[in-house]
């Protein structure tokens, strides 16, 4: 494409992850696996959750949010991904782009909130468990789901108008597996630097609100945990909050290494790597993180696997 502002760009090639055909085919079935037990896990737990009276509460209220933004996510990058392994050439027209990368963001932001709503959660749950059905009722529940929708939905469009009102007259291939920011900087023969600006201090902003909230929550969760003195109690406290602490650390590490330090320290293939785990990885990993070790979780499923088999 020849330099200069090019205003008729129809369409973007998305590089992919790798051009060995051999490894293209080991890499389509082992994410195909990832991205059919992402699906299933997390609208299982979605149809559990409804399902199960004794699992109507806040937390699991949160969780089934979660697990709804997950499978979105996941849907948004994944599928696009398998059917580059498969094709040749593997492309995606102008506003296929902004809507992949406009999604991503949007469900991306929407679950870094989601995330600081549960520990704000598991805070009251813990250290003021007498007003916990006050402080977390049905109509406060609704607001703060609300709000992680709303704020994902605002840093979306910021981040999507600031990218995509660059000039992109450089090659049209993106050096990625979807339409990531990165990727889609290098391609700009604009000046980036106001885009980059505004992005870090939206991207710092999302940080600085939901990891303060995690850190203060915490804090005061543990406080509580080492006053109590039966050790009982004080193990079942740690693992409601374990599987939490897991997802946590998990997302906030690899989104923060993607989208807060300056893009000089790092190379787009890292960022290939970073932004398959927090994309596809996670939302297979959070079911998991979960189910495996909540016992509420794991009686519910038993209670309604017991009584459909009565049923028959």
């Amino acid at each position: 494409m020849a330099d200069g502002n090019d205003t008729s760009m129809r369409e973007f090639v998305i590089l992919g992850l790798t051009d060995d055909p051999v490894l293209r085919i080991f890499l389509v079935i082992l994410f195909l696996v990832v991205y059919v037990v992402t699906v299933m896990g997390n609208l299982s737990i979605i149809m559990l959750i409804r399902a199960s009276s004794q699992l109507h509460t806040p937390m699991y209220h949160f969780l089934s949010h979660l697990a709804f933004i997950d499978f979105w996510f996941s849907s948004t990058v994944t599928p696009k991904m398998l059917k580059g392994f498969l094709v040749e050439r593997d492309t995606i027209s102008f506003p296929g782009c902004v809507a992949q990368f406009c999604s991503a963001f949007a469900f991306g932001t929407s679950e870094a909130i989601l995330l600081a709503m549960m520990a704000y959660d598991r805070f009251v749950a813990i250290c003021n468990p007498l007003l916990y059905t006050i402080s977390m009722s049905n109509k406060v529940c609704v607001q703060l789901i609300a709000t992680s929708y709303v704020g994902g939905c605002l840093n979306s469009v910021l981040f999507t108008i600031c990218v995509f009102s660059l000039a992109f007259c450089r090659a049209s291939e993106i050096n990625h597996f979807f339409c990531d920011f990165p990727p889609l900087v290098e391609l700009a023969c604009s000046d980036v630097s106001l885009a980059q600006i505004i992005t870090s201090i939206s991207a710092a902003m999302v940080i600085l609100i939901t990891v303060p909230t995690i850190i203060i929550s915490y804090v005061y969760i543990l406080c509580t945990i080492m006053r109590i003195q039966a050790s009982d109690g004080r193990q079942k406290a740690f693992s409601t909050c374990t599987s939490h602490l897991t997802t946590l650390i998990l997302f906030y590490g690899t989104v923060s290494f993607t989208y807060v330090q300056p893009n000089s320290s790092r190379s787009l293939e890292q960022n290939k790597v970073v932004s398959l785990f927090y994309t596809v990885v996670i939302p297979m990993l959070n079911p998991l993180i979960y189910t495996l070790r909540n016992k509420d979780v794991k009686g519910a499923l038993m209670t309604i696997m017991l009584k459909n088999v009565s049923s028959w």
